[in-house]
């Protein structure tokens, strides 16, 4: 039961996808509209962001209820359909598992913070002073001061690693341990096939450490997947650690924590190498990879629902990329920028053809963040991460632009209104008539991923040809071998590609099948790469 090591996931924010209620909010009876759509794309496994209900100051992130549905998305019945129309169309749905904090608003934080002596005090992290745990550091650091925040009704501080409105729990009281574990039950007897467990390293504290990646957490993690694989054998974890690779591996363990893991580093630098036209940075991060173990895998993306995060980069890196990616102030949020794939590569197709190319072909299952398969641009106005959660565009109709009947006033956020990327330009249904669209476009990519394993489970070896603008590499599994090659510059290149080990291979191209290539010989193998061109070939 790897299914996803292959697996083509879809992150879905159920607020702006599809409207089935004419209320302009997003719902599970939208989406079940739209899973046709999903299906007919290619998609393997959506990822549905919380849909808990929530005060949305985290946009569902601050759960309140862990055992239920915001209203506004409407009921547990509703949800059951979603999952079993899904599952009948071969798509499996994963949900997100928030296991570091609450709502300041969750009933048990409410108790908590109702006196020292209610027993629901020692869920959360408490202290008399806000010295403790100082080598931790602030992950919002444009927002929050302090991981502490101040309670003047019971006169202590309280932790928290995100928004001093979610408390963390305190994984060290056994009860908080026991209380997830229902959680996790609840919703997969529902049928779903996994989690993605969000901000998993910051599970446990510990006064000398930075609080991220504790021995602590990796064993409570290991008894979350005993409890998973007992009960529910086939379903999956997937880990959410913004972290250095040689971090992330822990996250595997032996092959018994997580399933899959997101390989958060990868992705600025397919951003840093499409700008400089050089393949350096995509190699030494991968090559700082660890190999992790047989039946797990990274998962990889190019953009989701958050800042496209500069965590994982030096400073001189980060101040590179908001110069190049972020000219206005706007645009930057904490460290990381709040802008969509399309604005990011200036609305030009070749550039967001390369880098979808190479989600799709390096090392990782890859992600597809809603909209990106069309090309949706961005709204800068709108604050904090809501710039990049704007309703999905389904058609040219204005003003709804086929994501609700509603008054537009009435949506959650307006739909993107700009001549570049509004529903008259950019729509579902005008690029699924179109063969040349990027949304078919990306369907052919996917299509071509699914002709061969090699692309999901293939070992990585990069060919280096003397011009660093030519990101080449191989992927080779159970006999098959796939030759992906990009030019990351804005000129045409010749290739010199060192194949010789290949020499007799006659190369087939998995995205073209008219077009041929010259045999491989012993030379070094000669291509015209047009500006950012990409090719995939099977040497057979």
């Amino acid at each position: 039961m790897s299914w996803y090591m292959d697996a083509i996931f879809y992150e879905l924010y159920p607020r702006a996808f599809a409207d089935g209620d004419g209320d302009g909010w997003g719902d599970f009876k939208g989406l079940l509209g739209r899973l046709d759509y999903l299906q007919w794309l290619g998609i393997d496994c959506i990822w549905i962001t919380p849909f808990y209900p929530s005060p949305l100051r985290d946009d569902g992130y601050d759960v309140m209820d862990f055992t239920n549905i915001d209203p506004r998305y409407g009921a547990l019945d509703d949800f059951q359909a979603v999952v079993d129309a899904a599952h009948a169309r071969g798509i499996r749905v994963l949900v997100d598992l928030i296991m570091n904090h609450t709502s300041d608003r969750h009933p048990w934080f409410e108790e908590a913070r109702s006196s020292r002596d209610n027993p629901k005090r020692d869920w959360y992290v408490w202290s008399d002073t806000d010295a403790k745990y100082g080598a931790a550091r602030i992950i919002f650091l444009d927002t929050e001061p302090s991981n502490w925040a101040y309670d003047a009704a019971t006169g202590q501080y309280y932790w928290h690693r995100f928004f001093s409105h979610q408390p963390d729990l305190n994984f060290d009281n056994p009860d908080v341990q026991a209380a997830m574990l229902d959680v996790v039950d609840f919703w997969l007897r529902f049928g779903i096939d996994g989690f993605r467990a969000d901000a998993v390293p910051y599970l446990y504290e510990r006064e000398g450490t930075n609080c991220e990646n504790l021995p602590e957490t990796h064993e409570y993690l290991k008894h979350v997947r005993r409890f998973v694989d007992a009960r529910y054998p086939g379903r999956i974890l997937l880990c959410e650690a913004n972290q250095w690779p040689e971090d992330v591996r822990p996250y595997f363990g032996d092959g018994d924590e997580f399933h899959i893991g997101f390989h958060f580093p990868v992705m600025p630098r397919l951003y840093m190498a499409v700008r400089k036209g050089d393949r350096t940075d995509v190699i030494d991060i991968l090559a700082r990879t660890p190999a992790i173990p047989p039946g797990t895998q990274w998962c990889t993306f190019l953009r989701n629902h958050d800042e496209l995060t500069l965590e994982m980069v030096t400073e001189e890196e980060r101040q590179w990329m908001w110069q190049q990616y972020a000219p206005d102030p706007r645009m930057k949020l904490n460290l990381g920028i709040r802008r969509r794939l399309a604005p990011l590569m200036d609305n030009d197709r070749r550039k967001i053809e390369l880098l979808n190319s190479l989600l799709f072909t390096l090392p990782g299952a890859p992600i597809i963040y809603y909209g990106d398969e069309i090309g949706m641009g961005d709204n800068i106005r709108l604050e904090d991460r809501n710039g990049v959660r704007t309703p999905m565009q389904w058609a040219a109709d204005r003003p709804g632009a086929g994501f609700s009947t509603a008054d537009p006033a009435q949506f959650y956020a307006p739909v993107i209104d700009d001549a570049v990327y509004g529903p008259p330009r950019v729509n579902v249904a005008a690029q699924r008539e179109d063969p040349g669209s990027l949304l078919n476009t990306v369907r052919r990519l996917i299509a071509a991923r699914k002709t061969t394993k090699a692309l999901g489970r293939g070992e990585l070896a990069f060919v280096l040809d003397p011009d660093k603008a030519v990101l080449a590499y191989t992927r080779a599994c159970e006999g098959e071998t796939v030759l992906a090659l990009h030019n990351l510059g804005d000129a045409a290149i010749e290739t010199n590609l060192p194949l010789a080990a290949y020499a007799g291979a006659e190369p087939q191209d998995l995205l073209d099948r008219a077009r041929t290539w010259p045999p491989v010989e012993h030379e070094p193998y000669r291509a015209v790469l047009e500006p950012y061109e990409y090719v995939w070939l099977r040497l057979a």
